[in-house]
């Protein structure tokens, strides 16, 4: 470990730039935008999971005064879209394959009108058969839900011979076949993972308008407003020097607003009234057409000798993506891919595959794929350690890798702190103390996490005023994460003035070429890098005296290969034995951190990450019947509220270098992954019961309990 550098402003508890317009309501989002002569749009969504659409009458609708237009798919040119595989139509053409799906839209004077519009357009739908499991899917006979997938853009790579998947993927490192005869024993063990929607409180909005020389002006709740903008130019076939994004305030992403939205059948009307015309989804719309987290089945199998070393680990993830896969970034769940952690497991096979089915389409929420996985090999993990007689942590100690050591797949690790992560939150949670005397049912949990942080493109335009006063300017918005606030503090300090000194502001997407956006755990990093480089190279002019001068810097920041950020979590949990009710007294979460920029920012990132985890672990669930969410609000969705948080321990590895500037690492998504099976192996020490299907709910740990008497 080496000493953290002394700044002026770096690691400094600052607070959040944006903080005051926020809680004074002066902030703007997509939503709040005044222009004069906006039309309002709602949506006809499809009542049906799976059905040809026979004829659309908007006769009615039409007649209504107030509506300005009505649309539908043959009024489109070019309909399909999607961040890789265009397989999502922005409204349905010819049949629709969930319910919820867009069929019609409305344009009109107010939103009532316009969704009385909307409730007036009349459908004739012939019903199909339907799928809703992920299993069921992929056998012989199954509907079809996309019979001519083949011909769409960046057409799948489905799993021959098996209906409805489209993408399969397998990674092997070593020879499994003889890591598994090289075992003593060999334990196998399925696990289920829920839908799970991210929760942000502002719901996607859109907003369109053609401006008199052609230009398409787009206000929408989009992290990555360059993708954005080439997904839009795809869509509608105009340039994307002429398409304006304008970022507003975001009110949270947690991944799933990181693609074009309703601004896909808005910018149409707006072509059609010549007006600006909005969308806003309400939350019910959210939660039953969102692109929630993906369900589905993880099966892993692992070798060990008597002595609890691993030789061989195969995992298997069937992904449930719902009706399509056009809001994943790679058209895919990567999380199954990189199933073994850091963990010492010298001969691996990792399956990947994407099923679709009857259900509201999925897509990535915080660390997309990881909670589940981690959740399968954390609890595989807990219940082999336990069979062996080997306490928990001694297992993962005796397993974990070391700084010059290869993971799973092969790639070398330097500058790795797993051990001591894992050491330093067991101390802190007093692993191994002896239970209370009273006849409580109360056990610890333990599971680890690691990630790496993420890289790509980033821009940087650095302006110097008159008075002095610096403005950066960045086309990533700020969801919430403070990463604003973080650039302010590296430009501060790299100018060495004060941080009233320096504004952040949001760049439209104009005069910017390439641009990766808000996700993957790369803010920090990339436009962090981005706003240091430009600093720097403002610096000498600065010193000198000279103003009213720019500096542009484009940052192309490579994944850091070898480098990744740990987390540990123990979880403290008691059962009810009468109820099965678990209640979570304490947790602790230790993580490698690298250089800390705004330790007020990493402590609420790590806060806010288990929170979030313990949402997955505990209460959230999108439950689907027969393709129908039917807890389509949030009085229902049960996201945790403050009577559900526990006390917090957080623990910090300093000391380590990462790719952010002076040696920061990522810490977004690395809180809130292994709390679920943190819970879960609570869980089972405190009363015997192992959940293996999420959420952790009372009336399973009860069905348990009784299982056992």
């Amino acid at each position: 470990m080496t000493a953290t550098p002394v700044f002026a402003i770096v690691g400094q508890p600052i607070a959040q730039i944006d903080g005051v317009a926020k809680v004074s309501g002066k902030a703007v989002y997509t939503a709040d935008v005044p222009l004069p002569g906006t039309l309002w749009c709602k949506m006809l969504r499809s009542p049906h999971p799976h059905a040809l659409i026979r004829s659309i009458d908007t006769q009615k609708a039409r007649a209504l005064p107030g509506v300005y237009a009505i649309i539908t798919a043959r009024d489109i040119t070019q309909n399909q879209v999607g961040r890789r595989m265009w397989d999502q139509p922005v409204l349905a053409k010819d049949r629709v394959r969930f319910i919820g799906e867009r069929v019609a839209a409305v344009a009109a004077e107010n939103k009532a009108i316009a969704e009385e519009a909307a409730n007036l357009i009349e459908v004739d739908y012939e019903l199909l058969p339907a799928v809703f499991d992920e299993l069921e899917a992929m056998k012989p006979g199954a509907p079809l839900i996309h019979p001519d997938m083949a011909s769409y853009h960046n057409a799948p790579d489905p799993m021959p011979g098996t209906p409805n998947t489209y993408d399969h993927k397998v990674l092997v490192y070593g020879d499994i076949e003889a890591g598994f005869s090289q075992a003593d024993r060999i334990f196998e063990h399925t696990v289920y993972c829920q839908s799970h929607h991210q929760g942000h409180l502002e719901p996607h909005a859109a907003m369109v308008q053609i401006a008199e020389d052609g230009v398409v002006h787009v206000w929408e709740t989009i992290k990555n407003p360059l993708v954005g903008r080439k997904q839009m130019s795809d869509l509608i076939g105009i340039p994307p020097d002429q398409i304006v994004f304008h970022t507003q305030h975001i009110g949270a992403d947690f991944g799933g607003k990181g693609s074009i939205w309703d601004s896909a059948v808005v910018y149409w009307l707006a072509r059609l009234t010549g007006h600006p015309v909005k969308s806003v989804m309400t939350y019910t719309e959210e939660l039953i057409a969102g692109n929630p987290r993906n369900s589905g089945r993880v099966t892993m199998r692992t070798g060990v000798k008597d002595d609890g070393t691993i030789t061989a680990h195969h995992s298997k993830c069937t992904w449930n993506t719902g009706a399509y896969s056009s809001n994943l970034p790679n058209g895919a769940v990567g999380g199954g891919l990189w199933a073994a952690g850091v963990y010492r497991v010298p001969n691996t096979k990792f399956e990947n595959i994407g099923v679709n089915t009857n259900c509201t389409p999925r897509g990535h929420v915080r660390a997309p794929g990881a909670p589940q996985v981690v959740f399968a090999l954390e609890t595989h993990f807990d219940i082999i350690a336990r069979a062996l007689g080997l306490d928990p942590v001694e297992f993962r100690m005796r397993n974990l890798i070391e700084t010059g050591e290869v993971s799973a797949l092969g790639e070398p690790f330097h500058d790795l702190h797993a051990k001591e992560t894992l050491q330093a939150a067991a101390k802190a949670a007093n692993w191994g103390s002896p239970k209370p005397a009273s006849g409580r049912l109360i056990g610890k949990g333990i599971a680890m996490y690691d990630r790496h942080t993420g890289a790509g493109v980033g821009n940087a335009r650095l302006t110097v005023g008159k008075n002095g006063h610096v403005i950066l300017h960045t086309p990533a918005p700020d969801t919430g994460t403070g990463a604003h606030t973080i650039i302010q503090q590296i430009v501060a300090e790299e100018l060495k003035i004060p941080l009233s000194q320096v504004s952040v502001r949001a760049a439209t997407s104009e005069n910017i070429v390439e641009d990766a956006g808000v996700g993957a755990n790369r803010v920090t990093h990339v436009y962090g890098q981005a706003a240091l480089m430009a600093a720097r190279e403002a610096q000498p002019r600065f010193v000198e005296g000279e103003r009213d001068f720019e500096v542009r810097v484009v940052y192309n920041g490579e994944r850091p290969e070898g480098i990744t950020s740990v987390c540990t979590q123990v979880a403290e949990v008691e059962v009810d034995p009468e109820t099965g009710r678990v209640t979570v007294l304490k947790m602790v979460s230790s993580h490698d951190v690298g250089t800390v920029i705004n330790p007020l920012g990493l402590q609420g990132q790590i806060d806010g990450s288990l929170v979030y985890g313990l949402g997955y672990a505990l209460t959230e669930e999108l439950k689907l019947e027969e393709g129908r969410v039917v807890n389509p609000n949030l009085g229902e969705y049960k996201l945790p509220n403050v009577k559900d948080i526990p006390p917090l321990d957080t623990v910090l590895v300093t000391g380590a270098t990462g790719p952010a500037p002076y040696g920061g690492k990522a810490i977004a998504e690395g809180g809130n992954v292994a709390t679920a099976a943190a819970v879960v192996n609570a869980v089972y020490d405190a009363c015997g019961v192992r959940i293996v299907d999420l959420p952790i709910t009372a009336e399973k740990v009860y069905r348990g309990l009784k299982a056992q008497s």
